[in-house]
């Protein structure tokens, strides 16, 4: 009996040890004991709120904070109804009412009640600093020895860039791409492989020299995404890497009859007319075998992964593609793993040090006006922490900002430092957005492009001609759209408001 009493006490001491263990464990993750027991409210303000966002965004970020200080209660504000847009009914033919995302984000930190936290994007940064809507970070950092010292390079340096030099915001995550490249098919045409900052015609020159085969045989030697496009989309996604745009900020005068726009679609033309991208014909023929053999792709066309492109640009995710169908390989008929690396994005030769291809999507900030500014920073602290970023480093999707936990995905040996050389691209204009929110019809200005394109590439019509009639048409809808501001221009709808990304 004494015993089994005295086993009783040792198991009971052990609890209680094991206990006070991490009760010490939550205080010191929580500040100490000094902190106040009183419960706080510290509300959080996102772009798109909701009944269907809240759980994700509270699953991502504020869970993991209540646990370890259990005296603060989150309330997730959302300046944007995701419901309300979803759910919203109105006459026929009459546009949805876009709301103005700045100006709600605006009024939430503005308001009666203003949040404390505000979670935003790259693309709204600059403007939110030179409203002076945010509080700066700077003397904050220094004042708490917060140490930055480790965060990627790219991620600081494109902060500070939208904030004339100072840190405004910071952000636990980041996504980026670059440009993957097949060693294999490299080496079979005696070529040299990629670098880091090569320039995008330098790229298509590499290209053109590792293409080679003739019909269903054909390897090509470049792809804009990894997936199947169309001439026109690949030259807006190499204008925008440029940073040309198709019209003035006020959507009111075309700007495509250009020298810059003119070396666009040549390059691109030149590069389907020799075949040197996968032409839509290459692609039909391809899909049509495929579906007379009964064939099962599991790769939904993705030629790089098929060992038929020799460079594509692709995110940070895409790595765990190619590391599922090199797992599997054994399951695939005559499908042989893609042996491959990773160099930067291709880079404008007039700004080399920056990419298009990084986004700064959970940016967090401090409300100038915040009601609650030293829970807020404390919070900030937290998601922008080793210990938090050391958790989220298991991540397959995104990367933590802190190169200390930034390493490469299961156990692979590839460039990462691709994904964190060059710096973010800046906005065109603080609210690239706006025009289409304010002149949904705008989308005709852009669709004679396509058909132009496709006579660029049939030579029916020079880079310039071609340009040149596009700027006319263009222009003939904006001074429509500008002589009827209530219409829609001539067709087109509204623009979809999204969920947050999952």
């Amino acid at each position: 009996m004494y015993n089994k009493r005295l086993s009783g006490f040792r198991k009971f001491a052990l609890l209680s040890l094991t206990l006070a263990m991490l009760i010490g464990l939550l205080a010191a993750c929580s500040g100490g004991s000094n902190e106040s027991a009183e419960t706080r409210v510290l509300r959080i303000g996102v772009l798109y709120g909701g009944a269907e966002n809240e759980p994700y965004f509270r699953q991502q970020y504020t869970d993991m904070y209540e646990l370890t200080h259990p005296n603060i209660q989150f309330e997730i504000v959302g300046a944007i109804s995701y419901e309300d847009q979803r759910f919203e009914q109105t006459e026929p033919g009459k546009p949805v009412d876009q709301p103005d995302p700045y100006e709600k984000m605006k009024e939430m930190l503005t308001g009666q009640n203003p949040v404390d936290v505000v979670v935003l994007d790259y693309n709204m940064l600059r403007r939110l600093t030179q409203d002076n809507l945010l509080k700066q970070l700077d003397p904050l950092v220094t004042q708490d020895k917060f140490d930055l010292s480790d965060y990627v390079p790219t991620v600081i340096e494109g902060i500070k860039a939208a904030g004339d030099s100072n840190l405004f915001a910071l952000t636990p995550t980041f996504s980026s791409s670059a440009l993957y490249y097949n060693k294999k098919l490299f080496a079979d045409a005696g070529v040299t492989l990629p670098t880091d900052k090569m320039e995008w015609q330098d790229v298509f020159n590499l290209a053109r020299q590792v293409a080679k085969g003739e019909g269903e045989d054909r390897s090509f030697g470049f792809t804009f995404n990894r997936w199947p496009s169309d001439g026109f989309n690949d030259t807006q996604v190499y204008s925008s890497a440029l940073q040309l745009k198709m019209w003035d900020d006020k959507a009111e005068k075309m700007l495509v009859n250009s020298d810059d726009w003119e070396g666009v679609w040549n390059s691109v033309a030149s590069l389907y007319k020799e075949e040197i991208v996968p032409t839509q014909e290459f692609i039909n023929k391809m899909n049509e075998k495929q579906n007379a053999e009964g064939i099962n792709d599991p790769f939904y066309g993705d030629l790089f992964i098929k060992g038929k492109v020799a460079m594509t640009i692709g995110d940070y995710s895409y790595i765990n593609e190619l590391k599922r169908a090199s797992d599997n390989a054994s399951k695939i008929k005559d499908f042989v793993p893609v042996d491959w690396d990773v160099v930067t994005v291709p880079v404008n030769p007039k700004d080399p040090e920056t990419g298009g291809n990084i986004y700064l999507s959970q940016l967090m900030g401090i409300n100038a006006k915040a009601q609650n500014d030293k829970d807020a920073w404390e919070f900030i602290k937290f998601t922008n922490g080793k210990d938090w970023a050391k958790l989220k480093s298991r991540s397959l999707y995104e990367m933590v900002a802190r190169k200390e936990f930034l390493t490469p995905i299961g156990g692979l040996q590839y460039n990462i430092d691709a994904f964190t050389t060059l710096k973010p691209l800046p906005p065109t204009s603080t609210d690239a957005d706006k025009v289409y929110r304010e002149k949904p019809g705008i989308w005709e200005a852009q669709s004679p492009g396509y058909e132009l394109f496709q006579e660029v590439i049939n030579e029916t019509k020079t880079a310039r001609e071609a340009l040149a009639e596009w700027e006319t048409r263009g222009n003939a809808v904006l001074e429509r759209i500008k002589a009827n501001p209530n219409g829609d221009g001539g067709g087109g709808g509204a623009i979809d408001i999204m969920p947050m990304p999952r």
